[in-house]
């Protein structure tokens, strides 16, 4: 096909942008294209993803995409004029982008940085490969979150005491065991701590974490709000087998959910004072209507600002 009815086909689209599907048409052809320049709009098939942009743009800085589009390749089109590009098109939007303006908004995952990095690299867009690495790199040098590691009973109650956080302990120590383990022990505890380790990502913003491996236990959990001690998960327990004892570690994970949200309730607002909640619950026989409607209204009000106040937080469900 010559370069004059290559470039016939591609007239500016005035109709909305039809679906193109993801099979490439049983008829295709190859062109090239030479000397043109200019605002000419070119249809792109990427992965069955249909884009629009400029030669102007395609070409301006020295990529691939410039190769392709000013005659040093070929080019592969169906026959209604789509240039054919076999790659994702998930992030050639992006690629497009950069080459219009010099600049884009990088995904907000690594993963999502370092699939673009891969498209950057086959289209050879220096730029933005430059950009993907260095967001990679500040990434890494970025901790998700500090977990401390208790190393003395006085450093435990130092951070304890010294936290407006709640305070979620796990201490888990698999040599402390007397006995043999049961079968699914070791995969128990493996689980407890990987159930640590995902809340601790999810919510160190507003739970401080920390671990304790010189505990006498094997596996528990211990839950503290407002420098005291709301709660503990004891998953280990011994159990007696056949002439003999063993040590059995459980995954209560239903129960340490419940224990994480019960502390969330002592997260930076203190706990409503005792003798308004108790009077608020009161039931006086001898008071009148409006009294007992005033202690209705009383106690919701009570119960509204703190639902309000923790609503306004990460609100998905602990654990996603």
């Amino acid at each position: 096909m010559s370069g004059e009815s290559c470039l016939h086909q591609l007239q500016p689209h005035t109709g909305p942008i039809v679906s193109v599907s993801s099979v490439a048409c049983p008829k295709t052809n190859t062109c090239t294209y030479r000397g043109v320049t200019g605002n000419k709009y070119v249809q792109l098939n990427v992965g069955g993803n249909p884009y629009y942009s400029t030669l102007q743009v395609l070409t301006r800085q020295d990529t691939l995409l410039r190769s392709m589009f000013s005659g040093k390749m070929e080019v592969l089109t169906d026959k209604e004029g789509w240039i054919l590009i076999d790659r994702c098109g998930k992030h050639f939007g992006s690629i497009l982008g950069y080459l219009r303006d010099g600049f884009v908004t990088l995904p907000k995952s690594r993963q999502g940085i370092m699939e673009l990095l891969a498209e950057a690299k086959y289209y050879q867009i220096q730029g933005l490969i430059d950009l993907c690495q260095r967001a990679l790199q500040d990434n890494e040098e970025k901790a998700l979150c500090v977990i401390p590691v208790i190393t003395s009973p006085k450093e435990e109650e130092r951070l304890i005491q010294g936290c407006v956080r709640p305070v979620v302990k796990l201490l888990y120590n698999r040599g402390n065991n007397k006995y043999s383990y049961t079968s699914n022990s070791d995969d128990n505890l493996l689980k407890n701590i990987e159930l640590f380790e995902k809340l601790s990502l999810s919510y160190s913003s507003r739970v401080l974490f920390i671990k304790d491996v010189i505990g006498d236990e094997i596996c528990c959990w211990s839950f503290y709000g407002q420098s005291r001690k709301l709660a503990e998960v004891c998953c280990t327990s011994i159990v007696y087998a056949t002439e003999k004892k063993q040590t059995k570690v459980e995954f209560p994970e239903a129960r340490i959910y419940e224990e994480t949200l019960n502390a969330l309730l002592y997260e930076t607002l203190p706990v409503p004072d005792n003798s308004l909640l108790e009077a608020t619950r009161r039931r006086n026989n001898c008071c009148s209507h409006s009294e007992e409607e005033e202690a209705v209204e009383l106690r919701e009000r009570v119960r509204r600002i703190h639902v309000k106040r923790y609503s306004t937080y990460d609100d998905r469900p602990l654990g996603h």
